[in-house]
């Protein structure tokens, strides 16, 4: 791995999100030997996958360069490996390139998309939690366009221009509303051969609401937005199976589809080697103390979506979404420092800064403390917010110039079958099993 030896306390760090990048920035220029592990050699903001996915944004616009953030540093490196276990008995990681020793280990590799059990959505369903299955996505959308274009099979058109989503949190609303902006905006001019009314979009969710995690407010409001842009919204309606051509559900639904994107559900990713005792089974996440400590470890931390702090406010844990991984990311660094110091350790409190979701142009919904809003100046805000967190100005200029070029010509300008796998069901096997 050829990692320098060193006299300083030596943080791993295994997951390069929100909560991973949030610890390696605070101990930048600390006194200790960061060492950051990743699949990826790039950070990507996943709240924007979903317009890379809709033609909206190239994904060098949401990824940023991890040696980008150590580069200026010589303390904190930066290794491009899959962690294959932990062995805490010895302080060691073993890896796809090697092992290494560690004093201090955090674990934030995040969540990964959990299916319940279902075999046949797992293999047939297209989902998204990577760049890479984001232009999968894309290229699926534009592919079918293209077919739908040139089959003299009804049935097959039909299903071709039948877009299902499943589940309604923020990935499958924002996703929906941009599928229907799509429809709206760009198949009038780019596919003069496809009526836009042919185009459904449909979005299944199990509960009785879309928006679970926000208002009740905001719940009808984003509702109402998605019916207003042509979104067939199905509640209290579960998938049953989808055999690569049907879905099947609970109810009397059945739709013929050739996309169907499930984002109906996130579960922790765990490493292996850590006792049984540390794992909240059912959620698949690590319990951790105030401190982020995982439950029987002093020196293994858990951040971010993998770690289950049960605390009076939130008994069932934080919600796995950017801000917790943020905020326990910063709190951790200064933790560490204390422990190297041999200061007192702070206990983690979580400020909840409010939940927003966008329904497309002009239209989204935000929760804060003193109340719910939505409409024009929620979609201001989103962008805004965005914007703020994105690693990188060129990232942030670019994604600006972008949204502001959308937003005057009605125009998705990443319209590009690059990942095209009608016929390459091995490389489509490939992306999926990317973290």
């Amino acid at each position: 791995m050829n990692i320098p030896r060193t006299n300083l306390p030596r943080v791993v760090i295994i997951g390069g999100g929100f909560a991973g990048m949030a610890i390696v920035r605070k101990l930048l220029g600390e006194d200790v030997q960061t060492v950051i592990l990743d699949r990826h050699n790039y950070h990507t903001f996943q709240p924007l996958l979903y317009q890379v996915s809709t033609s909206g944004l190239e994904p060098d616009s949401i990824a940023y360069p991890m040696r980008k953030i150590t580069r200026n540093s010589k303390k904190c490196l930066f290794r491009m490996a899959e962690v294959k276990s932990i062995n805490p008995e010895k302080s060691l990681i073993e890896t796809s390139i090697g092992d290494l020793i560690y004093d201090y280990l955090v674990i934030a590799t995040g969540s990964k998309t959990n299916f319940f059990g279902n075999k046949s959505i797992e293999k047939n369903g297209m989902w998204m939690k990577t760049v890479p299955q984001a232009l999968n996505i894309r290229s699926l959308i534009l592919e079918n366009l293209e077919q739908a274009v040139i089959t003299d099979d009804p049935e097959l058109r039909k299903a071709l221009l039948n877009f299902v989503l499943v589940g309604a949190g923020p990935t499958g609303v924002e996703l929906s509303g941009a599928i229907a902006e799509l429809k709206n905006h760009i198949v009038p001019n780019d596919y003069p051969d496809i009526n836009p009314n042919e185009m459904n979009i449909h979005l299944l969710e199990g509960l009785d609401r879309v928006l679970p995690p926000m208002s009740e407010k905001s719940s009808k409001r984003a509702q109402e937005f998605l019916e207003e842009l042509g979104v067939k919204i199905h509640l209290n309606t579960m998938v049953e199976e989808y055999d690569g051509h049907l879905v099947t559900t609970n109810t009397d639904l059945a739709l013929k589809t050739e996309t169907f994107i499930w984002a109906a559900g996130v579960t922790g990713a765990p490493v292996k080697g850590l006792k049984a005792e540390a794992m909240v089974e059912k959620a698949n996440r690590y319990e951790v103390n105030a401190f982020n400590q995982i439950n029987g470890y002093e020196n293994i931390f858990a951040i971010g979506d993998i770690a289950l702090m049960q605390t009076e406010d939130y008994p069932k844990g934080h919600p796995m979404v950017a801000q917790p991984a943020i905020q326990q990311g910063k709190h951790l660094a200064k933790n560490i420092m204390n422990i190297v110091e041999g200061k007192k350790l702070e206990p983690f409190k979580y400020k909840d800064k409010g939940t927003m979701a966008t329904v497309g142009r002009n239209r989204a919904v935000v929760d804060l403390d003193k109340g719910s809003f939505g409409g024009f100046f929620a979609w201001f805000i989103w962008m805004f917010v965005h914007l703020w967190f994105l690693i990188g100005f060129r990232n942030r200029l670019v994604t600006f110039f972008n949204w502001l070029y959308n937003y005057w010509n009605y125009d998705k300008a990443a319209r590009l079958i690059i990942r095209p796998f009608k016929g390459y069901e091995n490389q489509m096997k490939v992306d999926k099993e990317e973290i």
